[in-house]
């Protein structure tokens, strides 16, 4: 019995009605792709393709990024609520303020690294002077929150050695920054 059904395996390619089957399509896809990422000429446009994958993750990351604000925001106004208007004595906070802080200075840095992905998409690129004003908020939430009781001297020392180093990093970059711009 004869068919005028095509046979499943082979594929009419091209203007020329070439037949192949998907195993030589994929190898002649595979060598195709080899040459052009081997090809000289072809950096333009690899580096366009690679600057498109950058794009689409910025984006995909800023997205993320305001997604987790919006749960980080409504976990804090949650939290706010019940400490001021569930729990007796109302007006007044059962936690302390400083794990309230952190809540807040969370929030902060997500917004700064939401910051450095716009600046990033905008086209200046990556800002270090953003990067360690966020690296400075986040060590500085640590010591906000940083509990005597439960952490060791040792760790506090950590964290001073990481606040000098950040704002000395930070000092170097501002004032490197404001000799280029002269």
């Amino acid at each position: 019995m004869h068919s005028d059904l095509p046979n499943p395996t082979i594929l009419k390619i091209g203007r020329l009605g070439q037949h192949l089957r998907p195993a030589q399509l994929s190898m002649r896809f595979l060598q195709r792709f080899i040459q052009q990422l081997t090809s000289p000429s072809s950096n333009e446009s690899f580096l366009g393709r690679v600057k498109k994958v950058e794009v689409l993750v910025a984006k995909l990351l800023s997205i993320l990024m305001i997604g987790v604000l919006l749960v980080a925001l409504a976990d804090l106004g949650l939290v706010l609520f019940q400490e001021l208007f569930a729990k007796p004595p109302y007006g007044f906070f059962s936690t302390t303020l400083i794990e309230i802080f952190g809540a807040f200075l969370n929030i902060l840095i997500a917004l700064e690294v939401l910051e450095n992905i716009t600046a990033y998409l905008r086209g200046s690129g990556i800002r270090i002077e953003l990067v360690i004003i966020t690296a400075l908020t986040a060590v500085a939430r640590k010591i906000v929150i940083f509990d005597f009781g439960k952490l060791s001297g040792l760790e506090l020392i950590g964290l001073a050695v990481a606040i000098f180093t950040l704002s000395i990093s930070y000092w170097l970059v501002r004032r490197t920054n404001r000799i280029h711009k002269d």
